[in-house]
């Protein structure tokens, strides 16, 4: 009997995605996609879950689309009424992704990390763009996501060379948020996911939806979705809850000083 190709673990409130196709780079094939959609739906059904660390197994994070599955099935992307659509997947999924990059991102990898509220990064984390020197058009997001995280002059370099970006300059161009040794990057994406689990979860899911509605719209729209939003919020907040989490907040700050 062959291993499941989506691996889940839960620590707590964390649950932790493993692809586990190592001996293809978890490379992007149809049942993959599939199997990714499915995790993240059942997933955001399971009542004790408040976040997802995404990671690979092996050497890889992933290397993007099954190639050689795609030159005989073709590069629809989101075929099959949207069953295998990473992006609107994983999109619609209401709690904090972290994505624990272990080793190449390449492409519909890079994609695919893209698609993580949060990235981590382990030494080994190689991301690269080969879109145009396979000849084929994004359609998950990198072109407009990835400039507006690093910049478009860097994002350019990026994707008309397919040229590697490792960890460390990563890091400093903000694509992640830090780097850790191998053996250390899936504890510290599932402590950090411990620690977005503790905010209230009616209010961790409310915030990631503000921020994701607003990256949809230009600033001055956005500026007023979140007055909106905040306004709707206030009406259900109550004085006698605001100084209990003021309380809870203060407690927590002299634990992380001490």
């Amino acid at each position: 009997m062959s291993d499941p190709i989506v691996l889940v673990e839960k620590d707590g409130p964390v649950a932790v995605v493993t692809l586990n196709r190592p001996d293809a780079l978890n490379a992007l094939s149809r049942a993959l996609r599939s199997e990714i959609v499915k995790t993240f739906q059942t997933l955001a059904e399971d009542g004790d879950v408040r976040a997802v660390v995404l990671t690979g197994a092996g050497r890889a994070f992933t290397a993007g689309v099954d190639l050689k599955e795609a030159g005989q099935t073709g590069f629809a992307l989101g075929a099959d009424g949207g069953s295998i659509d990473l992006a609107k997947g994983l999109a619609a999924f209401p709690w904090p992704i972290i994505g624990a990059i272990n080793g190449f991102a390449i492409t519909g990898g890079f994609e695919l990390a893209l698609m993580c509220d949060v990235l981590l990064a382990s030494e080994n984390a190689k991301f690269a763009d080969t879109h145009a020197r396979v000849g084929i058009m994004p359609g998950w997001g990198l072109s407009q996501k990835l400039s507006r995280m690093i910049g478009t002059s860097r994002a350019k370099e990026l994707s008309f060379t397919g040229n590697f970006l490792d960890a460390e300059t990563a890091e400093r161009w903000g694509l992640v948020n830090r780097v850790y040794k191998a053996d250390e990057l899936v504890p510290a994406a599932i402590k950090l996911g411990h620690d977005m689990a503790s905010c209230d979860p009616a209010m961790l899911k409310k915030y990631k939806k503000v921020i994701d509605d607003g990256f949809a719209l230009n600033f001055g729209d956005a500026m007023k979705l979140e007055i909106t939003r905040s306004a709707e919020h206030a009406a259900g907040v109550t004085a006698d809850s605001v100084e209990a989490a003021r309380k809870a907040v203060t407690e927590r700050g002299r634990g992380q000083q001490g």
